[in-house]
């Protein structure tokens, strides 16, 4: 749909007031990247059942990986592929420069492609971890890696030849407590205005954010131009891309 400017410059002039920030982001923000909006981890893979006949869920899940590493790093390596040249856009710059002009700005992503701390974000919380974060399951061996083409299948650690993995959640694994704390406490501090960019927000713990602010009569906003959970809960719905609304909105700010 094409961008409502007014609904932005709407927003905009809510968004002035705010002093904390919090912008919650999934696969759309980095479809102006190149990146598919496939579900999966981080929302990067598509088909529903592997060449192997089993639901891609199963395939990359942490049982598997244990059991068949083999066959959870073939999928791993796609999702790489698909991450790998990616370049932040300007959605991840503008949420960026947030971090200088609110007193507090911070992103809660489900994405793994790694692009907000690519792009120079420092308050993030990459709730499914970053997939060129490798670490060993039996020491602690830690690596990050341009790619993965030098990767032996499956890898071994250099030092203790135990399994390796990239640091993200897969299927059927806890989300990481120590992450899950900081977003507990920024929470409790408070936020003015809540964004929701680019996540159909299925999961609970990208919803209850905005739902949160919502009761507390904070500005809570949804960039997306399909629906999502939480498109008729939001005070304004914005539906278009993420880099060119988020422009848009920047450039509002930047007039008040």
């Amino acid at each position: 749909m094409a961008l409502d400017e007014a609904l932005v410059a709407a927003v905009a002039r809510r968004l002035r007031g705010a002093r904390r920030v919090l912008w919650i982001t999934g696969a759309g923000i980095s479809a102006d990247s190149g990146l598919p909006t496939y579900r999966g981890i981080g929302g990067l893979y598509e088909d529903n059942d592997t060449v192997e006949g089993m639901p891609i869920e199963v395939a990359l899940s942490g049982d598997v990986m244990r059991e068949r590493p083999e066959l959870t790093w073939k999928y791993i390596l796609q999702v790489e592929r698909a991450c790998r040249n990616a370049v932040p856009n300007r959605a991840h710059a503008v949420i960026v420069a947030s971090e200088s002009r609110f007193e507090a700005s911070w992103t809660l992503t489900q994405n793994v492609d790694g692009l907000h701390r690519k792009a120079g974000a420092e308050n993030v919380i990459d709730i499914h971890g970053d997939i060129y974060d490798l670490y060993c399951t039996a020491c602690e061996w830690t690596d990050r890696p341009g790619d993965f083409d030098h990767l032996s299948m499956p890898p071994q650690c250099p030092l203790c030849h135990a399994a390796v993995r990239p640091d993200v959640v897969l299927f059927g694994e806890l989300l990481p407590e120590a992450k899950m704390g900081i977003l507990a406490r920024e929470l409790e501090r408070g936020f003015d205005a809540v964004l929701s960019v680019g996540t159909t927000s299925v999961f609970p713990y990208i919803s209850q954010p905005v739902l949160r602010a919502r009761m507390k009569s904070a500005l809570t906003v949804e960039i997306n131009p399909g629906q999502s959970e939480v498109s008729d809960i939001v005070e304004y719905k914005l539906a278009s891309g993420a880099a060119e609304t988020l422009d848009c909105l920047w450039e509002k700010l930047a007039q008040g």
